[in-house]
């Protein structure tokens, strides 16, 4: 308070602080024109990037209170969290599902999203995927699985009271064991 007092009553300096203008706009209009110069392309490479325009293969995941449902071109099928008294030596608690969602490796993958009830998020770390299910829309992510693996994930919004018994559990294996795995849908 002392500083802004004494420099308002103290006007010796004013006559110093008033020239400069068209210096304080270039600095000021420069570092906003590279800004916008790197920003514009870094955008439209951001959105040409998420969408994936000829996929090979898509799957429509709807989720449910407090489960998902993977549907494939050959069948649907519904994925619970294995309670704590049916988990077997190397199931990880929370975390494993009965039905995995099972995907291809090395394919051009579109998941479609949404939910029947309410807010969903179907979120899988390990995979760099996050998108919200929500009823009535339809939200699309894009895939390519590098190796076999299972992923684990769980749905990241507060869906309800079950909201932590939600979890996600994809499978990606080889796209013979795929074929073989529809068959049996």
């Amino acid at each position: 308070m002392w500083f802004l007092v004494s420099s308002m009553l103290n006007t010796d300096h004013m006559a110093y602080l008033h020239h400069g203008n068209a210096l304080e706009l270039l600095w000021t209009i420069t570092p906003a024109a590279v800004l916008w110069a790197i920003g514009l392309p870094s955008l439209r490479l951001l959105y040409m990037m998420d969408e994936i325009l000829d996929p090979e293969l898509s799957v429509k995941v709807m989720g449910n209170q407090w489960y998902w449902s993977y549907e494939y071109l050959s069948g649907v099928t519904d994925s619970f969290m294995i309670s704590d008294a049916d988990l077997e030596l190397g199931d990880l608690r929370i975390l494993s599902v009965d039905n995995y969602l099972v995907l291809p490796i090395n394919t051009s993958i579109r998941i479609l999203i949404s939910s029947n009830d309410v807010i969903h998020s179907f979120a899988l770390p390990a995979l760099a995927l996050k998108s919200d299910a929500i009823p009535g829309r339809l939200n699309a992510i894009g895939l390519i699985i590098n190796r076999p693996s299972i992923y684990f994930g769980q749905c990241s919004e507060l869906c309800g009271v079950l909201h932590g018994f939600m979890p996600i559990g994809i499978h990606a294996v080889n796209i013979p064991e795929y074929l073989n795995y529809l068959e049996t849908l």
